[in-house]
């Protein structure tokens, strides 16, 4: 029931029967009328940290931003989730070529002597990965919108 903005009455229709105002901005009710309590917003994550928990667990926090209902509209995160998705896959490729590189060096030195070079070269690889993740993730979050090379426009695409 609407409510006089003059005068407080309880209106019916456009015209107040008790001032004859028009119905306009309701006026809070009277004290003592029934007043339903406010409703409140509803709980979400801000867009700037749907986009960094995209990155958090790659594949699984990807899909999971991709399939919950009101993340999957945001255009900006279904980037960074379809982006994310992307990243960790590109990321098991370089693994699984390193891993295959350490099973040439060792198989041609026999004994591993080249092991201990690459081992190193694998584990500065490995930090500039993970030093990567955690920028994607503090660019996110900031609402930066970093489109990596090549799987920057797929993402877009898809998105």
């Amino acid at each position: 029931m609407a409510f006089c903005a003059s005068c407080g009455a309880p209106m019916e229709g456009r015209f107040c029967a008790k001032c004859g105002a028009t119905a306009g901005a309701a006026a809070p009710p009277p004290p003592g009328a029934y007043a339903p309590p406010p409703v409140a917003a509803a709980p979400g994550l801000t867009d700037n940290a749907a986009s960094a928990l995209c990155y958090l667990l790659g594949v699984i926090t990807g899909v999971v931003f991709l399939v919950l209902a009101p993340y999957n509209q945001n255009k900006t995160i279904r980037f960074h989730a379809f982006q994310s998705i992307f990243l960790w896959v590109a990321c098991v490729v370089i693994w699984v070529g390193i891993s295959i590189l350490h099973m040439i060096v060792i198989g041609a030195t026999y004994y591993g002597g080249g092991f201990g070079f690459l081992l190193l070269i694998t584990s500065l690889i490995h930090l500039a990965m993970f030093l990567f993740w955690v920028f994607m993730i503090v660019s996110a979050y900031q609402g930066k919108r970093i489109v990596l090379p090549v799987i920057g426009p797929l993402a877009e695409k898809q998105a």
